[in-house]
């Protein structure tokens, strides 16, 4: 008796979802009982489902679904028989290994800003069938080379290198991004390409053309004629040329004798399959590199790593499949050939080329890198599973200061006996900061200085200078130390971080980050954070009322957070003090904001 057939179903459904819980209870008992691996992401407004098992309990499941709740009944469900997953290394990747089922906040995430409001789905593009969408390509095609019809690809660059369309005299849009939340941006920034034209979008399941097209109707006026449909291929081919990439084991489908349009990253040799699993060292995204090229002594550095200068200088170079020396001092984007490696590494010491994210943390006023790094040594390993610290020095140094004890001055003041001296300073460790008082006079911790008075506790609002060396002095940190995901900073550190943020778009290319966690935080009186409400996404970890943070004023961290925007900005106030807290509930709010950005 032969084996039964295998399958893959892939589907997705934006509904109001009235009970969550019970569908979660559904998928568990179904998916398991009929030995169906893959992912399953339920919300509360819908959801995105790809599986993989015989093809006759695939079909079971879709009858069930459909019984179970008649908000299924017209769900695209998207079936092809095919091969059982061969490469275990493939299939471990695509999560066909196991079942996953899992509640998300968003089934796909849109933004690298997560916490924005999601567009309205309702609004989104008009669905067209495989049919119309290859008509309209043909007869525009036909009609007249001047057309006001565009091509906008919806999927990542890793997918459109193995195969795209190509439509003479129709403009096609490829955003190339790394990622699906990197696409709002692109449109953002190209917003005078799309507007006034047809928009024909594309992808493979659908869901993220459903979302994206969405999101571009919601810009009004001149974004209204926007049509979508998955991408389905024609038994020649049609207007596709090349492979179309899938999230399963298959890794892509089409014709056998399609002609292949990827090139290896190495040898520049046509080349099409992603089975080997090789991957940028930096970002990590999916590259092409033939068997020939493969060595598991180099890793490989992807085109936008190369364009945004995210290269380090490196020892050796690959061009046209030759070994050279670089030169000293050069770096890679000096060079033409996209063709270029890194030596290898073990993954574990190369945080670049980590999954984990990298958070930049900016210690406090009059503290230091070591000093942060000890501090947060409970956060680190609460976090050490998703987050990675890099933690820096501030660039203005200061001197060190001892004050007398008032019980000394008392006593002075009756006698002549000195008050006992300072510590050593071979037992002091430097102190820095990001912002210097006005009156600060340049000096560095080589001698103590007595304070001229009292601590006054409201010393940071009056720290303003030295703004311009602190950011020239994180422009190079990000180019030498980066890529980084976000940026953590603690007190006068959060209000330095704060001031990035606001400058956001200004500092693109310089400094690139996805989100700022501001730990008792406050917003200084510079004109940089006078640019209105931030969309920076955000995280605001402070003292409440009664939490007894003596430094920085319940007030002035909310006073921080007004300056945000609200939908994409959240909030964890604690009774720990002057300090990051890690017990729960707080450590909780801090993971689930992470989260979004994994």
């Amino acid at each position: 008796m032969s084996e039964e057939m295998y399958g893959v179903l892939l589907y997705y459904k934006y509904a109001e979802i009235p009970n969550l819980d019970d569908l979660l209870t559904f998928y568990h008992s179904n998916c398991s009982s009929l030995s169906l691996l893959g992912r399953v992401r339920l919300s509360s407004r819908g959801v995105n489902v790809t599986v993989g098992g015989n093809l006759s309990s695939l079909e079971i499941h879709i009858e069930a679904l459909k019984a179970y709740n008649s908000l299924f009944h017209d769900t695209d469900f998207k079936l092809a028989n095919c091969h059982q997953p061969l490469n275990d290394k493939v299939a471990q990747e695509c999560g066909f290994t196991s079942l996953s089922i899992r509640i998300v906040d968003e089934l796909v995430t849109l933004s690298s800003h997560p916490l924005l409001k999601s567009p309205d789905i309702s609004n989104a593009g008009k669905h067209l069938s495989a049919l119309d969408f290859h008509s309209s390509l043909h007869n525009t095609n036909r009609e007249s080379p001047e057309n006001d019809l565009v091509l906008l690809d919806a999927r990542n660059l890793y997918e459109t290198r193995i195969g795209k369309f190509h439509v003479p005299n129709i403009e096609t849009l490829d955003p190339q991004v790394r990622q699906y939340s990197d696409l709002s941006s692109w449109i953002d920034d190209n917003g005078e390409r799309l507007k006034g034209k047809n928009i024909l979008m594309y992808c493979t399941g659908g869901i993220r053309c459903e979302m994206a097209s969405a999101y571009i109707r919601s810009k009004g006026a001149g974004f209204e004629n926007v049509f979508q449909r998955y991408l389905e291929q024609f038994p020649d081919g049609g207007f596709f040329k090349g492979k179309n990439f899938v999230f399963d084991h298959r890794i892509s489908v089409g014709s056998s004798d399609a002609n292949v349009i990827g090139t290896c990253l190495i040898c520049q040799c046509s080349f099409d399959d992603y089975s080997s699993r090789c991957r940028c060292a930096y970002c990590r995204m999916l590259v092409l590199v033939c068997g020939s090229c493969q060595n598991e002594s180099t890793q490989y550095v992807c085109e936008l790593c190369q364009k945004q200068g995210k290269v380090v200088r490196s020892t050796q170079l690959i061009e046209n499949g030759e070994s050279k020396s670089s030169l000293p001092g050069a770096e890679f984007q000096n060079f033409s050939s996209d063709t270029m490696c890194l030596p290898q590494v073990p993954r574990g010491d190369d945080p670049r080329t980590s999954r984990k994210l990298r958070i930049l943390c900016l210690h406090g006023f009059r503290q230091n890198a070591s000093s942060f790094k000890g501090r947060t040594a409970s956060l680190a390993k609460k976090l050490k599973k998703m987050a990675e610290f890099v933690f820096i020095n501030a660039p203005h140094e200061l001197p060190f200061i001892y004050q007398i004890p008032v019980s000394e001055l008392n006593v002075n003041c009756a006698s002549s006996l000195p008050p006992s001296p300072p510590p050593p300073l071979e037992n002091c460790k430097k102190k820095f900061a990001w912002f210097l008082a006005p009156n600060f006079d340049g000096s560095s911790g080589v001698d103590w200085k007595v304070a001229d008075g009292p601590f006054d506790a409201l010393q940071y609002q009056q720290q303003t200078d030295g703004y311009d060396i602190s950011v020239s002095h994180l422009k190079n940190v990000f180019s030498q130390q980066g890529p980084f995901d976000g940026i953590l900073g603690f007190s006068q550190g959060a209000a330095m971080a704060a001031l990035i943020s606001a400058q956001q778009e200004k500092l693109k290319g310089e400094m690139d980050f996805k989100f700022v966690v501001l730990c008792s935080g406050f917003a200084l009186r510079m004109k940089e954070m006078e640019c209105g409400p931030i969309k920076c996404p955000s995280l605001h970890i402070f003292g409440n009322e009664h939490g007894k943070d003596r430094q920085i004023a319940n007030q002035a961290s909310k006073e921080l957070v007004s300056l945000y925007d609200s939908d994409c900005s959240g909030i964890v106030e604690h009774d720990c003090g002057h300090i990051i807290p890690t017990r729960s509930p707080y450590i909780d709010g801090i993971k689930d904001f992470l989260g979004r950005f994994l």
